[in-house]
């Protein structure tokens, strides 16, 4: 099954704030770190709508991360700063490749987590449970296992296994309970599981964030009635 464009897009979470750094004169030991703050300021930049800016810094990223591959002095950093740079530009299938080749060089959590996502909107959701499941055990509490817990419950949704994405979601919330679209998304499986109660609750949450948030007062007003 292949997750709707629009569903797709409310998946995209927004992160990191960083000074923008020099774009020329960087030392072979330097490009990694210099690719993922061009990686960074490009997500700032589009988390405030200036695409063709994030694309020139992504495009930046991307192009040291490549030089430091060729010349045979890459890092794991180096490797991180391009899957996620892949994965911002949406080449799935590139994040997957290059962070397989940048897991031979040893295990980093941050690439893994990362090809879980690339493999969830190939979809791959085999794959993308597997590499989410081996994040969120070696690092229950990291950055991104709030993320990784709501790509979980995302795949046991779309497969229609409701107590396991009502866990999986209910775990991401309470590492972060902010994204009102992920209560929303709990509301949803706890109303297909028939629990209306639970389900009026974490509606409410999401409207208490959105209160612009059509569907879940949707969900709302068809519990209620």
């Amino acid at each position: 099954m292949i997750l709707p464009r629009r569903g797709r897009g409310a998946l995209l979470i927004i992160l990191f704030c960083i000074q923008l750094p020099a774009l020329t004169g960087q030392t072979p030991a330097a490009t990694g770190a210099a690719a993922i703050e061009n990686y960074r300021t490009g997500r700032d930049l589009e988390a405030r709508g200036q695409m063709t800016d994030a694309n020139r810094y992504y495009n930046e990223a991307a192009r040291l991360a490549m030089d430091e591959i060729n010349r045979g002095t890459a890092n794991l950093d180096t490797y991180a700063a391009l899957t996620w740079t892949l994965q911002r530009q949406q080449k799935y299938a590139d994040v997957i490749s290059r962070g397989a080749a940048g897991l031979r060089l040893g295990v980093d959590y941050r690439i893994i987590e990362t090809m879980g996502e690339a493999y969830f909107y190939l979809p791959n959701w085999e794959e993308s449970l597997r590499y989410m499941q081996r994040y969120v055990n070696a690092l229950p509490q990291g950055d991104r296992a709030p993320v990784a817990y709501f790509f979980i419950g995302e795949m046991y949704r779309l497969q229609e296994k409701y107590l396991h994405a009502d866990i999986a979601y209910t775990t991401a919330l309470r590492l972060d309970p902010s994204p009102a679209l992920w209560w929303y998304r709990l509301g949803s499986v706890r109303e297909a599981a028939g629990d209306h109660a639970p389900a009026i609750e974490a509606y409410e949450r999401a409207l208490r964030l959105n209160p612009s948030y059509a569907e879940a007062q949707a969900g709302l007003n068809r519990l209620r009635d």
